[in-house]
């Protein structure tokens, strides 16, 4: 099996089903939790059990940590944030048992703070037969995590600015953009719920607005959490020059019309580029898909 970038492909039935890192990451969460489960039959343990994921990966875990009762937390981007947050929570007697970030990066098992795509292959493969004996597949087993914990589909691309004056233009007036110290109020006509700001430290879900995530100066991070479920974070990369974007549309349990929620997410991601970044505006570069 490979594990990088390629380990993403797997044969489905009738063809090759491309898995996303957010959508091995719901079947990885799952299958660690399942023999977690089976070996600590205690409820009570769950409160000391965690995943860990980045802030600009899928909000899967956080579903599954709210349905089933152990912990979930997020950290910034790169692993080296996940392995210092695993440090930590083991020093205080917490057990780690999966952690990822959407750029094809996982941890099964706390034995090692760092990614490893050699046993997370290992941990698919073992997945795989367990499903495979059990007449389904892995596109199977992920279709039926999104019915018990809810749907979550999510885009990830980028557009080029090799002009950082440029891009410090875009994230102000995105910071001052009903007036100054203002963010957007929507995005494709959604209210826009809640903001958060590594760069400056701001996050309005909470009381004292006070950003959770360290604060990061170096780079630009805004999430924008709408009112129909939809997550959005613009970011700046470290090595490239690029704005990266993310967006997820993380539906309820039972919600049914994938479709339709699908058609929304590909509404919303075109309205956060066009409407905040303003890429014909900027002279900034596309993606080539």
């Amino acid at each position: 099996m490979c594990t990088f970038p390629s380990d993403e492909r797997l044969s489905s039935r009738g063809g090759w089903k491309v898995f996303s890192g957010n959508e091995l990451a719901a079947l990885l969460g799952w299958w660690m939790l399942l023999h977690w489960k089976r070996a600590h039959p205690d409820p009570a343990d769950l409160q000391k059990l965690f995943m860990i994921s980045t802030a600009v990966s899928s909000k899967i875990l956080q579903a599954l940590a709210r349905s089933e009762g152990f912990r979930f937390e997020e950290t910034l981007p790169g692993f080296k944030w996940i392995g210092n947050r695993i440090h930590e929570l083991s020093k205080a007697g917490n057990s780690v048992i999966f952690a990822f970030e959407e750029s094809i990066g996982f941890l099964c098992g706390g034995s090692i703070p760092d990614k490893d795509g050699v046993s997370a292959a290992v941990v698919v493969a073992e997945m795989a037969t367990f499903l495979h004996n059990k007449s389904l597949s892995l596109n199977q087993q992920l279709l039926n995590i999104y019915r018990t914990y809810g749907p979550h589909l999510s885009q990830t691309s980028y557009v080029v600015c090799d002009d950082p004056p440029t891009v410090s233009r875009i994230f102000h007036r995105l910071r001052n953009f009903h007036g100054e110290d203002s963010y957007p109020q929507r995005c494709g006509g959604v209210r826009v719920a809640n903001v958060r700001d590594v760069t400056t430290g701001y996050d309005s879900s909470r009381a004292d607005r006070t950003c959770v995530l360290p604060v990061t100066r170096s780079g630009h991070m805004i999430t924008f959490t709408l009112q129909n479920g939809v997550v959005a974070t613009l970011r700046t990369s470290g090595t490239e020059p690029k704005i990266k974007y993310y967006t997820e549309y993380c539906a309820a349990p039972g919600t049914s019309e994938v479709a339709a929620l699908q058609k929304e997410l590909d509404r919303i991601t075109a309205a956060l580029l066009d409407d905040f970044l303003e890429p014909e505006k900027n002279n900034l570069i596309r993606r080539c898909v």
